[in-house]
């Protein structure tokens, strides 16, 4: 299983005291010679779009430097970055990493390189600018070791013209409830049409991602402050119950195999009437799904919790081990700077500009002309949204779509595969929740006193 060799290599690297191999922000002299940096990242539009942008632009400024990108699915990038970074064999110079990796191992066992004496010598970069909780999670004691691509929370998106079809009105902040009933109304399996699409393929990062806001709206939490597992208190349980019966009944056919881009395409090509996922969907979506889109919070349900859409990013770092380590922090400066905003708005569009990093963006004319419905709830989201305080009741954990441990990688991964057979229909939720309950627990075990 992915997460057990993952973490296996985590705890090798930690006791042979990899992190002592230091992570100076100044290894790799200045790059004046020819450079060649190895770039790993996972498989989405805003990096397929830096890539050509890299091609384009950056290397034509930077005639010295190739940059050769490694393009891989999220799962397997996590997999070869926590192997290389763990070990220092610095087979990549820059990678791409999101707030659950900086903060659980990558920047506490120094595998990535302090940024922040480089940005402090760099003004124009403007740190300032950055979304302060996409930055504040990108941190580790202060310090920044990522810098996004872009940031995102979650929303609703949902088609008006089959709201209006069917006489419903879409509230700006609804609750689960009123999901599920607008769900149960806009199912149309005759026609190709289900309710809403939801995630329920296998991984902490896909089914998890947003069942875990379900869980925290309806008052639930993975641990309690004692880091006594809860995945059967009544809460959660009813928080399981009611995903797996709302993408069972209303979602989409062969739910248990959807993810982020399975939802797109279904959502792009009219076969769903809603949408729960990340507000970087809203930047993907074509044709009459961006013409006749509203946009709606991520749904809430305990009133203790008003909000409850998650928070991420994917972010470029430097790898301590990295031989060219100031040419990998030249790029990713470029790469994540207002410039790089400004020239792919020229160069590829205003609907290509790179969401949910930087305030800036929500203030340029070209950019709120396409993205004027939905990028005011997307900064609100992404603004309100508070990796410290996840839950209703106090937890002794960082971040609200994941568990910011370690361990969660294992853990998460186990979990999800058994809410993906609880949504394919070959075991119980009760039973699923039981084997969950067992693993969670025994986790928290480790982690007491």
């Amino acid at each position: 299983m992915r997460g057990q060799s993952v973490l296996a290599v985590v705890t090798a690297a930690a006791a042979m005291g990899v992190a002592a191999c230091g992570s100076s922000s100044t290894s790799g002299g200045n790059p004046s010679g020819p450079v060649t940096l190895t770039v790993a990242v996972v498989d989405n539009p805003q990096l397929t779009d830096l890539q050509a942008m890299t091609t384009s632009v950056y290397e034509k400024m930077h005639s010295n430097v190739t940059v050769k990108f490694v393009t891989l699915t999220e799962d397997t990038l996590r997999q070869a970055v926590t192997q290389d970074v763990a070990s220092h064999a610095g087979k990549y110079d820059v990678v791409a990493v999101g707030p659950y990796d900086v903060s659980s191992a990558y920047a506490p066992n120094g595998w990535l390189v302090d940024l922040q004496p480089f940005l402090n010598g760099d003004p124009s970069y403007n740190v300032s600018d950055l979304i302060s909780g996409i930055a504040n999670s990108l941190k580790h004691k202060g310090d920044l070791y990522a810098l996004p691509v872009y940031g995102e929370s979650s929303f609703v998106m949902y088609r008006k013209d089959m709201f209006q079809a069917a006489g419903l009105t879409m509230p700006q902040n609804p609750t689960w409830d009123q999901i599920a009933a607008f769900a149960k109304t806009l199912n149309n399996p005759s026609q190709g049409v289900a309710g809403i699409c939801l995630r329920g393929v296998n991984g902490w990062g896909e089914n998890l991602a947003a069942l875990d806001t379900v869980i925290n709206a309806f008052g639930g939490s993975w641990f309690d402050s004692s880091w006594n597992a809860q995945l059967t208190s009544s809460a959660d349980t009813s928080a399981v119950n009611f995903y797996v019966n709302l993408v069972r009944q209303y979602g989409e056919p062969g739910a248990a195999n959807d993810g982020f881009t399975e939802c797109n395409n279904a959502y792009n090509q009219g076969k769903a009437a809603m949408w729960y996922d990340a507000t970087v969907g809203a930047s993907n979506l074509t044709g009459t799904a961006a013409t006749n889109s509203g946009y709606a919070y991520a749904p809430i349900e305990n009133t203790s919790l008003a909000h409850t859409g998650w928070l991420w990013s994917w972010a470029l770092a430097v790898e301590s081990a990295s031989k060219n380590a100031t040419a990998a922090e030249q790029f990713i400066t470029w790469a994540t700077s207002q410039q790089y905003i400004q020239a792919i708005a020229q160069d590829m569009g205003a609907s290509h500009i790179p969401p949910g990093t930087r305030t800036s963006t929500y203030s340029l004319p070209t950019y709120q002309q396409i993205a004027s419905a939905y990028a005011p709830l997307v900064l609100t989201s992404i603004n309100d949204a508070d990796i410290s305080r996840c839950c209703v009741n106090p937890v002794p954990y960082s971040g609200i779509q994941y568990v910011g441990i370690p361990q969660f990688e294992t853990l998460g991964d186990q979990v999800s595969q058994q809410i993906q057979s609880a949504i394919a229909g070959t075991e119980s939720v009760a039973q699923a929740l039981q084997t969950s309950q067992s693993l969670a627990q025994t986790v928290g075990n480790s982690l007491k006193g």
